[in-house]
């Protein structure tokens, strides 16, 4: 595979460089570009495979120069320091990234799976997804999620989520307009990745949409009517919590 390395510091290319040639000899390094100008003018020469893409540099960012191009052929690797917030938008638009310092191991997992999209003509385009997201750095709710199907993958507004279901390792998306989406990932993922918005597990099989309540009935935990008729228990250890996220959400 050809690669294009772009980072605005010299060290950040460096060390990039090095763990590719110690742990993916099938990448070829053939440019690295400390800017975006520069960068573009080797996408065009080289046509490369795949580009290891830092995202935030001065002037124009890795993220615009992408949105610029008429067709982007090649696969994307981003690459950005430690940030919780830039981390989120990197997760909610599942694409592949790294984080600095570079991990040997996730680099050589990042390289296989862009080995199997390529070798299955199966390239992912989340660019736009990501832009909008880290538009929305701070403001969760606003985001998109990128949900990764077998044919493909599937961008959904937060808000049209009704609530995610558990079903043994994979997860289930049940959207207004009594959509439905499966997803080969656990729902323990998206719990996690959802920790800061209006969502909340409320039952070890399920994730709601806290604005898509339309009745809360008591009981032992309770149960919870949701917009498309789904009755949902609550479970008793999770009332509590379920109670206080629901009053400083509604500010009853």
């Amino acid at each position: 595979m050809k690669a294009i390395l772009v980072d605005d510091e010299p060290d950040g290319i460096r060390t990039l460089k090095k763990l590719l040639e110690l742990n993916c000899p099938e990448v070829e390094i053939a440019a690295t570009c400390s800017n975006a100008i520069s960068a573009k003018q080797m996408l065009e020469e080289i046509q490369p495979d795949l580009v290891f893409l830092d995202v935030r540099m001065p002037g124009k960012n890795g993220l615009e120069m992408l949105m610029e191009l008429t067709e982007q052929n090649f696969e994307v690797i981003f690459v950005t320091a430690h940030n919780e917030y830039m981390l989120q938008a990197l997760q909610f638009s599942a694409v592949d990234y790294l984080m600095k310092p570079v991990d040997e191991d996730r680099l050589v997992e990042a390289v296989e799976r862009v080995k199997r999209r390529l070798t299955h003509n199966r390239p992912e385009r989340q660019t736009a997804t990501l832009l909008h997201n880290i538009n929305k750095i701070g403001s969760p709710m606003e985001m998109r999620l990128c949900l990764p199907t077998l044919k493909g993958f599937t961008i959904v507004k937060l808000e049209e989520i009704v609530y995610c279901e558990a079903q043994r390792s994979y997860t289930v998306f049940r959207l207004v307009n009594n959509k439905t989406i499966m997803i080969s990932k656990p729902l323990f993922d998206y719990d996690k990745l959802l920790n800061d918005t209006i969502f909340l597990r409320v039952h070890k099989s399920f994730l709601i949409n806290l604005l898509h309540i339309k009745e809360y009935m008591r009981g032992d935990g309770g149960t919870v009517v949701m917009s498309n008729g789904m009755e949902i228990e609550v479970s008793r250890r999770k009332k509590e919590m379920f109670m206080a996220k629901v009053k400083s959400a509604f500010k009853y």
